[in-house]
């Protein structure tokens, strides 16, 4: 099992995981899958920014579909 954080690259057992895992790194199994990511982690605002844009007009469009379909006046 391995640690990585940045350019650092450890090697670690069971016991050592959660101690390198609350001081954020990421945490490998020997096939190199990750088994679990680091705590601490942010986001670059640019980034959140991009999601939360994308996030109200998904919520906008979801909003527009639920709503009826508006009936026309058709004159007979």
């Amino acid at each position: 099992m391995r640690a990585v954080k940045g350019n650092k690259e450890y090697s670690i057992d069971e016991k050592m995981k959660k101690s390198y895992q609350d001081s954020g790194y990421d945490i490998y199994d020997d096939n190199g899958a990750l088994i679990a990511y680091g705590r601490g982690k942010t986001v670059p605002y640019e980034e959140y920014e991009k999601l939360a844009e994308k996030l109200k007009a998904a919520e906008k469009e979801n909003e527009e579909l639920k709503e009826p379909p508006k009936k026309k006046n058709v004159e007979k």
